[in-house]
């Protein structure tokens, strides 16, 4: 039996674990912390997309949109392009406006929860596959809005993307000559330690994760989290005992975005460079993949998800790569399909055997049974 003293332990052990888990992979290379990044960023934007489809049951495929926003948001304000393209704007910038992380990371969550209501308003109405080709079509007007705002005037770069953008810099005080702590460069701890660059972003994608696990977990418990669960069973029943479910419906489209915002300006951050190739159709597939193969509704089952739909095509990228299966094959085998094919075909396994995903929720779907009976 599990004791709340032994959860303490556990607890513990874990966050232990976590902090401890980087600086053994980095000891094997970059590639496997960069792996743990990437998990970290996916399991933000799983952990913001289950409050739309898994408290609220509104089935959102345009979910990358408010990724893509807060990225785009970050690479605007914190790199030289809007100086290079726009003489009134060099003239008070100019060097570029470099803004702080602080800064951008409430107004790309206010952003892309602004967004996330103007996406919820004018589907209120619309429920199961309707819903889901709305959403669709809007993380698509996204893309292509991105692709081609380089003309008449570029804003957006367009195909090529915006580039030389700031790393987050942490802890900086100009007015003190505080440098900082800049995530983009190696720090040196000894002479013969250094702690790399993604293993400093490792931390500072764990903290916000830990602190968006919180957020979410205090929702689900809240009344605001039971009103959405109520939507989810039955919206007729949950309208008949007084929820305004106009309401509680533009609260998860707002809320889920603002996880997509702030995953997008750590992405843009992380990654130096963003383009509209980063923000397709097949990742809002795969996010929506990651809440249901882990358990729809469950938040450990959603992270879960997100850390192996991540994290399991990069592994098998590298063993592909170590066991050289076009050279095998005499370069029948292609190891990027045979990756791919892989990931499908344990989905579909799991899919089949758990159909209701890899760790579900003990009270999605309950179904309450009169006195007496079994």
């Amino acid at each position: 039996m599990i004791t709340k003293q032994n959860k303490t332990v556990v607890y513990v052990l874990g966050a232990l674990a976590l902090c401890i888990l980087p600086l053994l992979l980095q000891q094997a290379g970059n590639f496997w912390v960069r792996i743990a990044d990437t998990a970290l960023l996916y399991i933000l934007l799983a952990i913001g997309l289950n409050i739309v489809v898994g408290y609220a049951g509104l089935l959102d495929l345009g979910f990358v949109a408010f990724f893509a926003i807060g990225a785009y948001l970050y690479a605007l304000m914190a790199s030289p392009h809007l100086s290079e393209n726009f003489p009134w704007f060099a003239q008070m910038f100019p060097n570029g406006l470099h803004t702080s992380i602080w800064l951008i990371i409430p107004l790309a969550a206010g952003v892309a929860g602004f967004f996330g209501i103007l996406l919820g308003a004018p589907t209120l109405k619309l429920r199961g596959d309707y819903l889901a080709i709305v959403t669709l079509g809007f993380g698509e007007i996204i893309r292509v809005f991105l692709n081609n705002l380089d003309h008449p005037v570029n804003l957006t770069n367009g195909p090529k993307g915006l580039s030389q953008i700031d790393s987050i810099t942490l802890a900086k005080w100009d007015a003190f000559g505080i440098p900082g702590l800049n995530l983009g460069r190696p720090l040196d701890i000894t002479e013969t330690y250094t702690i790399n660059s993604v293993t400093l972003y490792y931390y500072l994608f764990l903290a916000l994760v830990v602190v968006s696990v919180v957020i979410s977990h205090r929702l689900e418990v809240s009344r605001i989290g039971r009103a959405w669960m109520a939507i989810r069973e039955d919206e007729i029943a949950a309208k008949a005992m007084g929820i305004n479910t106009r309401n509680m419906k533009l609260l998860a489209f707002g809320m889920g975005a603002t996880f997509g915002g702030v995953s997008g300006t750590m992405f843009a951050a992380f990654q130096g460079f963003v383009s509209p190739e980063s923000f397709s159709l097949m990742e809002s597939v795969m996010i929506v993949a990651m809440v249901v193969l882990g358990g729809i509704g469950h938040l450990p089952g959603v992270i879960l998800g997100a850390v192996l739909l991540s994290a399991l095509p990069e592994v098998l990228r590298w063993v592909s790569g170590v066991l050289d299966l076009q050279q095998l094959t005499g370069g029948r085998l292609d190891a990027s399909i045979l990756r791919q094919l892989l990931i499908a075909l344990a989905m579909i396994i799991v899919m089949l055997m758990r159909p209701r995903g890899l760790w579900p929720t003990a009270e999605h779907g309950k179904v309450l049974r009169p006195n007496g009976a079994k």
